[in-house]
């Protein structure tokens, strides 16, 4: 019977074509460790199946696949989703929609939905921070929000109301303390679309078609009808969009539009009070 290759030689056959990072969690994942356990066995003798599974993974990896949809999970708001092709990759900038949303409402037990919620990161971490909320998160795809009930059940049981609709569809007559979105907003022709992983992840959640502004001024313009006053409306959007988000939001007649950046230094969320009469 052949060795069995250890770890490091594995690791450095697949360094070519995978970052070093990807294929220690490609490899940790395959044998199932963390990566903590994977390190304190460098050298070892990897067994068989594993060597198997390494290889597949990172033979998808290499195709473009996010590391996420292959481990079926990501971090977001120091919790571990459940993520699938049918919804976008959470990603760290996002968190920052969720910091300005806590920061804003200060109301115990306001009502507040994540429009187009996909894997339900934004409604989960909304519900897990403030237990007194009434939480609706909902999403035009409904493989999306099967993913979404799973994590909730998860995470945060019984806390969040699924609905299915496109927007404002599923909330006709109903008014919140804060409508929450980070909607497709990459137009149409950008380039970006066929980066290494996003062009896996769902079309219709990575942009709305043409200029990229059509979702958020679906939002825009909706919100109204369904904020209380004195309610926000914050929105995710891309670096270059604020001044766009920042102009709709006060022909629609918002007050205090603040766009705040990202920690890479992108204006990323912009956010808006719907005046008291």
């Amino acid at each position: 019977m052949p060795d069995m290759p250890d770890s490091d030689h594995l690791l450095t056959q697949v360094s070519r074509d995978l970052s070093h990072r990807d294929a220690e969690i490609l490899l940790a994942s395959a044998w199932n460790l963390s990566r903590s356990q994977l390190l304190a066995r460098a050298g070892e003798p990897v067994p068989a199946e594993v060597t198997a599974r390494f290889a597949e993974l990172c033979q998808r990896r290499a195709a473009g696949h996010p590391v996420a949809y292959l481990l079926g999970q990501r971090e977001f708001w120091s919790m571990t989703f459940e993520v699938t092709p049918a919804v976008l990759v959470p990603r760290p900038e996002t968190e920052l929609l969720v910091e300005r949303v806590l920061q804003r409402i200060q109301t115990p037990d306001a009502r507040v939905v994540d429009l187009g919620t996909g894997s339900g990161a934004i409604a989960i971490a909304m519900a897990h921070e403030r237990p007194g909320w009434h939480v609706v998160g909902t999403d035009v795809s409904e493989e999306a929000l099967a993913v979404a009930r799973r994590n909730g059940d998860r995470l945060a049981a019984g806390r969040i109301q699924w609905r299915h609709g496109a927007w404002y569809q599923p909330l006709a007559g109903q008014r919140f303390h804060a409508l929450v979105s980070n909607p497709p907003y990459v137009a149409a022709d950008d380039p970006a679309l066929q980066d290494d992983g996003v062009r896996f992840e769902p079309h219709l959640a990575l942009t709305p078609g043409g200029d990229g502004l059509g979702a958020l001024h679906t939002l825009i313009n909706g919100a109204p009808g369904h904020l209380e006053p004195g309610g926000w409306i914050a929105l995710e959007h891309g670096a270059s969009q604020g001044a766009a988000a920042r102009a709709a939001l006060v022909a629609r007649g918002f007050a205090h539009v603040t766009s705040h950046r990202d920690l890479a230094g992108h204006e990323r969320v912009t956010e808006a009070l719907w005046p008291t009469p």
